[in-house]
């Protein structure tokens, strides 16, 4: 199953809730002998439907948004993947960076969890994660990867307190190579943008550069910088969570010996190409763009389509699908409106985003703005992606109607992580070990030789 949750639109809830923590420069305490008992007796309340008694446990800077209906919510994100629970099978205890954590071990009907709950000093739950507690397969390169045709090197994305461990992908031979960096859905991604046994960015790193082109990818701002990224969350919009840290990107690789100058794409995944226009506009040296899985429409419909998918395959009782799904729609109408005010309280807003996210994201008319974008576009998408799909797709097609300079392609079996699947998806399947597509990988390397040719100088 994935982590925490089942949908993309939830991973939002790990950026501004979940993952928050008190502060990252806490010293290392000694081990209290009351913290294991007290992580169980939250995990207790959790499975016994005691959100408001869990949400007491929490300390201020986690309880602001993720009060006792979003703990709800988070909790009940694991049946469809994990199913009920069943029992504690085990606690364990661990400082890690100065933080005391607990790792209680649960039993659910398809899968264990790993409930890991991390407390401030004050013995307050500070901290929240869920992943599945079985040890993740080793990454297997897939066949379309040619061992040896590259080199990877650890670099950096960023400069000060935002900067960002990062890895750079280089095509082994001779001269200038064309580049792309990739740019993450929503949530707090690592740089493999690993989902379960999943790792699409180094899918795409390893699969262009074994056809010669380079890719950087880093570490999300809101994983390498999880603390910082909380204690802003009143304020965070997409552009701190995700177009400064591209931007910062494409310039770092202007400056890379054997990177091509001329050459530099962006691909943006999920959110990632919800937001190309964006960074396009604050990165004109980019040669071009690619929008994998990216939504057309406004962001909190998509979340609608979501969720009402994911009720209508997971078996939930009828009269429980029908109070969650008015409780979203109650909070994509409040995202909605016009008047929305920066003191909204997050709860009563989609993913437990503050107010100013949704005020931001109300600016963003991706399939409007992608016009603005003169430079070349591609566009992919999943037929059997339910979290972004065909509407979205056709949305991309109506906008970019009459562009020479614009591609567009659906891959009828292919998910939002663009691996291959059968029958209707499921939120369970990204917890299935996959691969990007060959095609997929294919047709994106050929595009990016196709356009970087076509931006050489005549005689270059």
């Amino acid at each position: 199953m994935r982590t925490t949750t089942v949908c993309v639109c939830s991973c939002l809830v790990l950026a501004f809730g979940i993952v928050s923590l008190a502060r990252a420069e806490a010293p290392a305490q000694p081990v209290r002998a009351d913290l294991v008992p007290a992580a169980e007796r939250f995990v207790d309340r959790l499975a016994r439907g005691e959100y408001l008694a869990a949400a007491e446990q929490c300390a201020e800077v986690l309880a602001r948004v993720m009060p006792p209906d979003k703990l709800s919510e988070a909790w009940q994100s694991l049946a469809p993947g994990a199913g009920v629970f069943k029992q504690r099978l085990s606690s364990t205890y661990a400082n890690s960076q100065g933080f005391d954590v607990v790792v209680v071990t649960c039993a659910f009907e398809k899968a264990s969890i790993d409930v890991k709950v991390v407390f401030d000093t004050q013995g307050k739950i500070a901290g929240l994660w869920f992943a599945p507690s079985e040890p993740p397969a080793a990454y297997q390169s897939p066949a379309y990867v040619t061992a040896g045709s590259f080199s990877q090197q650890d670099v950096v994305v960023g400069e000060g307190q935002w900067a960002l461990p990062a890895t750079l992908t280089v095509p082994k031979g001779v001269g200038r190579f064309p580049a792309v960096v990739l740019v993450h859905g929503s949530g707090p991604h690592d740089r493999d943008e690993t989902i379960g046994p999943n790792k699409p960015f180094r899918d795409l790193a390893e699969g262009f550069a074994s056809r010669g082109i380079a890719v950087l990818r880093y570490e999300k701002r809101t994983k390498a910088h999880q603390a910082r990224m909380a204690a802003l969350k009143d304020t965070l919009t997409v552009n701190e969570e995700t177009v400064d840290d591209a931007v910062a990107a494409v310039s770092r690789l202007r400056g890379t010996d054997r990177i091509e100058p001329q050459a530099i794409f962006v691909l943006g995944h999920s959110l990632g190409g919800i937001v190309v226009p964006r960074i396009a506009a604050r990165a004109p040296e980019a040669r071009g763009f690619i929008i994998m899985a990216g939504a057309a429409r406004p962001f909190e419909d998509v979340i609608l389509d979501q969720m009402e998918y994911v009720l209508s395959v997971n078996g939930a009782k009828p009269d429980e699908a029908a109070q969650a799904l008015a409780k979203i729609k109650a909070q994509v109408a409040k995202a909605k409106e016009p008047n929305l005010s920066a003191d909204t309280p997050a709860s009563d807003l989609p993913l437990g985003a503050p107010a100013r996210y949704w005020l931001d994201l109300q600016k963003i008319n991706p399939a409007e703005a992608i016009r603005t974008v003169k430079r070349p576009l591609l566009v992919l998408q999943g037929g059997r992606d339910y979290q972004v799909t065909e509407k979205d797709f056709d949305l991309w097609k109506q906008a970019l109607t009459g562009r020479d300079d614009a591609t567009l392609k659906l891959y009828p079996n292919l998910n939002h992580l663009f691996a291959e699947g059968k029958g209707k998806a499921v939120p369970a399947e990204y917890s299935k070990a996959g691969h990007v597509a060959q095609g997929v990988i294919d047709d994106i390397a050929a595009w990016v030789k196709r356009s970087s040719e076509a931006s050489r100088p005549a005689g270059q």
